[in-house]
């Protein structure tokens, strides 16, 4: 019974985590990495066609959206997740694998040109579309038989819609632990969802540490906050720029802004428009608009019975096509602008920053975390210019942050969602966090709860019985973005996947009839004589 840590171990984005059990492999998330390659990750140990069983927190893409790359290179069995998160990979999913064949076909035109290599995109649509049958919906606090050594429980993690954290028993020879996997715990007292559910029991638990050093202090006004910044900026004539997760956060503030709009707080500009600038935000608005009624706080609920959609208001405009983003930059009424990606470092945005930044009375307000490396950190951080599709724009406009909507727990929620375990955990690993982030909130956790904690890195393999090190994780700290892998050696790692399905294969075969077996044996032989080189 081991666990080995593959993402997001001393850095944020690219949760992938690994469980061996009796003859079963099983993965928890599998997420792309976002921002700044803080320490590289490992490869998967195993051929995908090996994994036995997938377990998903929820739909974002930093723990989703390497799923269709397992099933692209042979990954067969079934993705466990809630009936929210699978709706919302649906289009999350299909949405970053268009992403990926757009660049693919940009980087391929310079190709041609230029004679190197093609590119190949991670995932397709079509890959997408063979993911997606794959995924079992599962309700909150019902116990799943997964097979003889696995059930599972979700609960609810109050981060976004349908997002969960993840209680695995797990039976190896006789002996059961139960590991529990945090996924990404919400914030309390949020638009939309509910706080999150705090967990009972478990001997091993995997915790994130976004927040892992700091508080979020007193519930702030958030509508206060919002109405003072959109008054300010159109009162000066300006835009409101907002850079927003479209999926979750973009709902949440539409939430505010009919909240604003239905108490009519701002002044002298009334009706003033407000665009969601992002065609993934578009679709997820309808999904937060469907029958999900088990996912949602009870405020929203009271708003659905009343027959009021609680994120749709007067003036309210949804921008798919280019030619509606283009006017949203072309037309002055000052408004209200919310796109993605919610830490600038792709989408639409960007061309919005490009055509606000250097106005004064315009603004750029941030809602969500800005993981570091980012566009959305830099500016955060004081960026006096920054390049935008090769031209440099000067930072003229208002950079603001919105106090305490952060979508993670912080420090002292993180501490109280783990100190409700009875009996206290035998040990605790910490992940999802900044690099020294982890580990001080791994020391804080045995500081204040008495419990070991530790921070592993990126490969470090651990026996779950007895929290052994089996494998040190890789330590070396690169500063730089990951170097992508050139086609040819992305290619051969699929030859490399193929190989090994093949082997599980001839295994499953073993006890057949000799008359299939031979003509197996001739099958792969023939194949052999056709590519040995």
């Amino acid at each position: 019974m081991k666990v080995q840590f593959l993402g997001a171990a001393h850095e944020v984005t690219g949760s992938a985590t690994l469980i061996t059990v009796e003859n079963k492999r099983i993965l928890v998330d599998y997420g792309m990495e976002q921002g700044v390659d803080i320490y590289a990750n490992c490869e998967l140990p195993v051929a995908p066609s090996e994994i036995d069983f997938i377990f998903l927190t929820h739909a974002h893409i930093d723990h989703s959206g390497l799923l269709p790359k397992l099933v692209k290179n042979g990954f067969t069995g079934k993705i466990y997740t809630t009936a929210a998160t699978e709706k919302l990979c649906r289009i999350m999913l299909m949405d970053s694998a268009h992403i990926q064949e757009f660049e693919a076909e940009w980087r391929n035109r310079k190709a041609k040109r230029s004679g190197d290599e093609e590119y190949e995109p991670v995932y397709t649509q079509d890959d997408v579309m063979k993911t997606i049958p794959l995924f079992v919906p599962c309700r909150y606090n019902l116990n799943y038989e997964i097979c003889d050594c696995i059930s599972a429980r979700f609960i609810d993690a109050g981060h976004l819609l349908g997002s969960a954290s993840i209680e695995l028993t797990l039976t190896e020879n006789g002996e059961t632990k139960t590991v529990l996997f945090s996924g990404d715990i919400g914030n309390i007292s949020r638009p939309l969802i509910r706080d999150p559910q705090k967990p009972e029991k478990a001997d091993i638990v995997v915790i994130e540490s976004t927040y892992g050093d700091r508080l979020h202090g007193a519930r702030p006004d958030y509508i206060s906050q919002l109405t003072s910044i959109i008054q300010r900026t159109l009162d000066r004539g300006g835009n409101v720029v907002i850079p927003c997760f479209a999926v979750g956060r973009t709902q949440e503030m539409l939430y505010l802004i009919r909240q604003i709009k239905n108490e009519k707080l701002i002044k002298n500009h009334n009706n003033f428009p407000v665009w969601v600038d992002s065609p993934l935000a578009v679709e997820a608005t309808g999904i937060y608009s469907e029958d999900l009624t088990e996912f949602f706080d009870s405020e929203t609920l009271d708003l659905l019975n009343k027959g009021i959609n609680p994120i749709h208001f007067p003036n309210l405009n949804l921008s798919v096509t280019s030619d509606e983003s283009r006017f949203i930059n072309a037309d002055p009424t000052p408004k209200v602008i919310l796109s993605a990606s919610g830490m600038c470092e792709a989408g639409r945005i960007r061309h919005h920053l490009k055509h606000n930044l250097w106005r004064r009375e315009s603004t750029v307000l941030f809602v969500g975390y800005q993981s570091e490396g980012t566009l959305g950190a830099k500016l955060l951080d004081g960026a006096a210019e920054i390049k935008l599709f090769g031209e440099t724009v000067a930072v003229n406009a208002e950079i603001a942050q919105m106090d305490g909507i952060s979508g993670h727990a912080d420090r002292d929620m993180l501490l109280g969602w783990l100190g409700n375990i009875s009996p206290k955990p035998q040990k605790v690993y910490v992940n999802h966090g900044a690099d020294t982030v982890c580990d001080s909130f791994a020391s804080l956790i045995t500081e204040k709860l008495g419990v070991t904690a530790e921070a592993p890195y990126n490969e470090a393999v651990y026996d779950l019985k007895t929290g052994e090190l089996l494998l040190e994780g890789n330590r070396e700290r690169i500063v730089k973005f990951k170097p992508k892998e050139s086609r040819a050696n992305t290619v051969f790692r699929r030859l490399l996947d193929a190989g090994r399905r093949l082997l599980t294969v001839i295994e499953h075969n073993r006890g057949g009839a000799n008359k299939d077996l031979a003509k197996f044996a001739d099958q792969i032989n023939a194949l052999c004589d056709k590519w040995d080189r």
